[in-house]
C-alpha cells in the first residue's frame, strides 16, 4: 500500500514543477521587482524600498483602475451568475432544441475576449450597429464610448454576457445532482414552485453556486482583452482595468517596478476576495 501510495504521490511532481515554474517563480520576480525603479530592458536598476506602493497611494489613474476592477469582477459576477442560474433551470427540462439553445449560450465562452470585444466595438462605435438601428426611427446617434460610465456598463454587460455560459453549465450540474424526491415531498406538502426554488433549489446549489462565484470573480477581477479592444481604457483611464493599467505601466511608461507594484496589489485583492468567497459559501454549506 506504501509503494502504491507513493506511485500515486509522484504523479503530482508535474503538476507542481508546472506551478513552481510558471506561477510561483513569476510572481517572487514581480514581488522582488516591485521595490526597484527599472524600466523593464535595462540591465541597470535602482532599489527604491516601497516608494513604488506610496506612490499607488497618491495616484488617481491606479485609483481608477482599481474602483472599475471591483465593478467589473463584481457586476460581471453577479449578472453572470443570475443568467447562469435563469438558464440552467430554463434548459434543465427537456424540450425540442434544447441541447441546440444550450450550445448558442455557451458558444461565446469559445470566443477569444479580445475577437469579442472587437466585434462589439463594430455595435457601439459612432457608425455601429446600434446607431444604425436608432437611425431607423430617426434618433440621433450617441458616440457611446465617449463616455466613461456608460463604457464601464458596455464591457460589464459584455463580459457578463460572454461568459454566463459557464455558470450556466456549472449549475446544470449541480440541478441534475438533486434528487426529484425533495421536489415530490414538496409538493405533497403543498409548497408552490417560488418556495421550491427557495427552500430546496437555492440551498442544495450552494456547492455548485461556490464555484461558479469564485470562477467568475476571478476572471471579472483579471478583466483585460474586453477592455483592450473595446475601449483602449479610454476616454483617458475612465475604462481602464487594473490588468489594463499593469500592461500600460510595463509596456509603454517603462515602469516595471511600478506594474509590479499594482500586480502584487492586485493579486492580493483577488486572492482575499476569493478566500472571503469560499469561507461564505463554507459557511453556507454547514448550515444546510
Amino acid at each position: 500500500m506504501r509503494k502504491r501510495n507513493l506511485r500515486m504521490n509522484l504523479l503530482y511532481v508535474p503538476a507542481l514543477a508546472v506551478v513552481l515554474i510558471f506561477v510561483l517563480v513569476p510572481l517572487l520576480r514581480s514581488i522582488q521587482t516591485s521595490f526597484y525603479n527599472w524600466n523593464g530592458y535595462s540591465p541597470d536598476r535602482q532599489f527604491i524600498g516601497a516608494k513604488n506602493y506610496l506612490n499607488l497611494l497618491t495616484d488617481e489613474n491606479f485609483r481608477i483602475s482599481f474602483l472599475n476592477t471591483i465593478l467589473y469582477g463584481f457586476g460581471s459576477t453577479i449578472l453572470q451568475n443570475i443568467l447562469g442560474l435563469a438558464f440552467a433551470i430554463f434548459l434543465n427540462t427537456k424540450f425540442a432544441g434544447h441541447k441546440a439553445v444550450r450550445t448558442i449560450v455557451y458558444l461565446p465562452v469559445m470566443i477569444s475576449g479580445l475577437i469579442m470585444g472587437y466585434i462589439m466595438y463594430f455595435v457601439v462605435q459612432n457608425h455601429g450597429a446600434i446607431n444604425e438601428i436608432l437611425g431607423w426611427f430617426g434618433i440621433q446617434g450617441v458616440d457611446w464610448m465617449a463616455s466613461g460610465a456608460i463604457g464601464r456598463v458596455f464591457i460589464t454587460l459584455i463580459n457578463s454576457w460572454q461568459f454566463c455560459g459557464i455558470c450556466m453549465v456549472i449549475y446544470m450540474a449541480g440541478l441534475q445532482n438533486i434528487s426529484r424526491m425533495y421536489y415530490e415531498a414538496a409538493a405533497i406538502d403543498g409548497a408552490k414552485p417560488f418556495q421550491s426554488f427557495r427552500y430546496i433549489t437555492l440551498p442544495l446549489l450552494i456547492p455548485a453556486m461556490s464555484s461558479a462565484f469564485v470562477v467568475n470573480l476571478i476572471g471579472g477581477l483579471k478583466l483585460y482583452d474586453v477592455v483592450v479592444s473595446l475601449s483602449g481604457g479610454g476616454p483617458g483611464y475612465e475604462t481602464s482595468s487594473l490588468s489594463f493599467y499593469i500592461d500600460n505601466r510595463y509596456f509603454k511608461a517603462e515602469q516595471a517596478g511600478y506594474a509590479s507594484a499594482v500586480g502584487v496589489v492586485m493579486f492580493l485583492f483577488i486572492l482575499v476576495c476569493s478566500l472571503l468567497l469560499n469561507g461564505y459559501f463554507r459557511k453556507k454549506e454547514v448550515e444546510m
